[in-house]
């Protein structure tokens, strides 16, 4: 297997992960404020996608994400921001079969510009300083800040279900 498919593969399980940690959710856990600072389900959602969105759009092609262009208005997200407040998170207002379109032409753009990558470009350098992580590769940030922060929201969405007395994972 070559590095492409590689996080191709990486890429469709973190998001399929995330799909079937939201597959059970109800309306009512949507929105559940947690005690303390924890975020509810549906705000921890829609950051994992807005992230992987601006991440993969804007941050490594230069591009505005999809929420600002052919997805204005229709993520399903009342406020789309990248930066995940505890304010906007428990003020968001999430219509989660909207969402889900929204989720499902990120992971198909997202598929497709990775497709389109080789394995030369996975050593591109790429300028994070300006958000406290230093200068990586194309290769790294695609690991780390992509398909790690996606595992990562999925686990913050099972946490926020079990504590709701909901099994977390699927599994």
């Amino acid at each position: 297997m070559n590095a492409i498919d590689s996080l191709r593969e990486g890429l469709k399980w973190s998001n399929e992960l995330l799909e079937m940690c939201m597959a059970d959710v109800a309306p009512e856990q949507l929105h559940w404020l947690m005690p303390g600072t924890a975020h509810p389900i549906g705000a921890t959602y829609a950051h994992g996608l807005i992230a992987e969105d601006t991440i993969v759009h804007n941050l490594l092609q230069g591009k505005q994400p999809l929420f600002m262009t052919t997805w204005a208005g229709k993520t399903g997200v009342s406020e789309p921001s990248f930066h995940q407040t505890l304010k906007w998170a428990q003020s968001v207002n999430i219509d989660l079969p909207q969402v889900r379109k929204y989720a499902h032409a990120i992971y198909t753009t997202v598929d497709a510009y990775i497709v389109s990558l080789t394995e030369k470009d996975l050593d591109r350098e790429i300028d994070l300083t300006d958000s406290g992580l230093g200068k990586h590769t194309l290769n790294w940030a695609l690991h780390a800040i992509v398909i790690g922060h996606t595992n990562n929201m999925s686990g913050e969405i099972s946490a926020a279900k079990g504590a709701q007395g909901a099994q977390g994972y699927p599994f």
